[in-house]
């Protein structure tokens, strides 16, 4: 499985282009685009006229009553969205694995707790597997080595001086700029870049208020366009 930076170095372009908070607020709503969102294994927020998210929740409604095959079809819409999301936080493509086939294992599991009410099923699994992560990395005493060319990298389109200067920025320094922002800013820009959810989706996955996903994401965004070295700007 590959993962894609291409939505997130976007965003950072913005950002350099972008001096003003509210041009750069109204900006990042492109990123719910998907001319901007990445190609394949985004999740679909739900939708009661759009067929596919009605598809998904027959999906989940017959997983719920024991469905294994319908859970088997969650799992292959899913599945490289929530992979992204691990992926980008171990660094490794052979935890990414393990961790994500857990996340699946124990949301097979709790399938029959879950609700519609206020929730998203892909925001659900990627609580799950925050918090996989988060537990991985409590009780891991090693040190995270990081190895660029282990972040594969879509083809990007250097249309501006701006994403000139993020062409410059390895992956390995853009793993290590997004993972030494605070927590939330960090998954919040994992979940809207990189695995592609949607504002609704990061806060249903965040517990947090749309509103308050996008001020996050504005202040992630200017923290990581702080981070690209002054000698490449």
């Amino acid at each position: 499985m590959t993962t894609t930076t291409h939505a997130l170095r976007f965003a950072l372009s913005l950002a350099l282009a972008t001096p003003d908070d509210r041009r750069l607020q109204v900006a990042l709503a492109l990123a719910d685009s998907p001319a901007y969102a990445p190609s394949n294994g985004s999740p679909a927020p739900y939708d009661d006229n759009d067929p596919e998210a009605s598809r998904l929740r027959a999906l989940v409604d017959l997983a719920k009553e024991g469905d294994a095959e319908a859970f088997g079809q969650l799992y292959d819409h899913y599945v490289t969205g929530v992979f992204r999301f691990i992926y980008y936080r171990v660094g490794s493509q052979q935890l990414a694995e393990d961790l994500t086939s857990e996340t699946f294992v124990r949301g097979l599991r709790a399938i029959q707790r879950f609700n519609w009410q206020g929730k998203d099923f892909g925001a659900w699994l990627t609580t799950i597997a925050r918090n996989l992560v988060a537990d991985h990395f409590k009780s891991s005493r090693s040190r995270l080595e990081i190895v660029s060319e282990t972040i594969p990298e879509g083809k990007t389109h250097v249309a501006s001086p701006e994403q000139e200067v993020l062409a410059l920025i390895s992956n390995e320094m853009l793993f290590e700029a997004v993972n030494g922002l605070p927590p939330e800013q960090r998954d919040c820009i994992l979940m809207r870049f990189i695995q592609g959810l949607s504002i609704a989706q990061t806060a249903a996955a965040l517990g947090r208020s749309e509103g308050a996903i996008k001020q996050l994401q504005l202040r992630a965004v200017r923290s990581l366009a702080k981070s690209v070295p002054g000698d490449i700007r």
